[in-house]
């Protein structure tokens, strides 16, 4: 089974300190809710390892001075300047077999046409049911997106087929996101559960996972309120 949780948001300038706690406050929540199988509460001490562009990999604690090092080494590696944004790619095999995490963020930057991001890419056996309201959460708190969602191949296929949806725009999945901004534009009436998360925006429980005929009503239903609005560009703040 292979999920992606995803976060998008606006130009945020942050120091690499700032990004080292929000890196570790996700490895944490995501070390928590991906439990070894058959003991729910253990923490399965997820080995982290960087993935860089080019250059070897190193293994990483994930407290936040070990994540410090590896931004910063990440920065010199780039031609880091802060308009861009620091690149940052960590991949973790699980402790039980066929479990694998991958996580990208570009962030704490300043660019007005590309898009700051956190995309978590999970892979495990096709027999477990993974918490994607919970991991979607995880990401809104440590991150504060103004967009993100979970979902897979077969829901991005589906809503550019039918629903003319266009890679860079916000878009949904089975659990969607939106900053207070989004938030306030969702119909009154929308039908779906949903969660407020505090200094954040909300959480939209859309569909049950593999149902990509709701998702794609959904996405519908939200783009004509306008809670699906591209950021302006230039893009001058974080969320709508």
């Amino acid at each position: 089974m292979r999920r992606v949780v995803r976060g998008f948001w606006g130009p945020r300038q942050e120091p690499a300190e700032s990004l080292a706690e929000r890196w570790s406050a996700t490895l944490t929540r995501f070390a928590r809710l991906l439990p070894t199988p058959g003991e729910p509460e253990a923490d399965p001490r997820w080995t982290w390892r960087t993935a860089p562009a080019s250059g070897p990999s190193r293994l990483l604690r994930p407290d936040e001075a070990s994540l410090l090092e590896a931004l910063r080494t990440a920065q010199a590696a780039d031609d880091w300047s802060a308009g861009n944004g620091t690149s940052l790619r960590l991949v973790a095999d699980g402790p039980p077999p066929g479990w694998k995490v991958e996580i990208a963020a570009l962030a704490g930057g300043t660019p007005e046409f590309l898009l700051q991001s956190l995309v978590a890419t999970i892979v495990s056996p096709d027999d477990e049911r993974l918490p994607d309201a919970d991991l979607l959460t995880a990401v809104a708190e440590a991150w504060r997106p103004d967009h993100g969602d979970v979902s897979d191949r077969a829901v991005t296929a589906a809503l550019k087929k039918e629903a003319g949806f266009r890679t860079g725009t916000p878009s949904v999945g089975w659990v969607a996101f939106l900053s207070p901004g989004r938030a306030a534009r969702v119909p009154a009436d929308w039908p779906a559960p949903r969660k407020e998360i505090p200094d954040a925006g909300v959480l939209l429980d859309v569909a049950a996972p593999g149902d990509t005929s709701e998702v794609v009503r959904a996405y519908d239903v939200l783009r004509k309120a306008g809670a699906l609005d591209p950021l302006p560009h230039p893009m001058t703040g974080p969320t709508l």
